[in-house]
């Protein structure tokens, strides 16, 4: 099983990348998923960024679906698409969120 090291931390992830527990997930991790993925060049994350992730990740752990970004930025009270302005990518965000693999050809918009 690979592991990334970030801060003195293992991370366990499956062959693709993504945390193998989801409930191993929390700021620090975050930053080491994207820090692999080469898509955050400074950690830690800010309140922004953070806010994003968590609701993504509570969103998922309640209905085991990514919400669409128009609900991510209207619940973290944030300007319309601010999901794409801190991360451009929202498969690599899900990933960077701890999500599991999404289903291929699952749309997120």
């Amino acid at each position: 099983m690979p592991v990334i090291e970030y801060q003195g931390r293992k991370i366990e992830v499956d062959d693709e990348g993504y945390l193998k527990n989801f409930d191993e997930w929390d700021e620090i991790v975050a930053c080491g998923l994207a820090e692999k993925e080469d898509i955050l060049k400074t950690c830690p994350l800010n309140k922004e960024q953070i806010d994003i992730l968590k609701f993504i990740r509570a969103h998922y752990r309640q209905f085991n679906a990514v919400p669409i970004v128009r609900a991510v930025c209207t619940n973290v009270h944030q300007p319309k698409a601010c999901e794409y302005l801190q991360f451009p990518d929202p498969i690599l965000t899900a990933k960077i969120a701890g999500l599991p693999k999404l289903e291929t050809g699952y749309d997120l918009m």
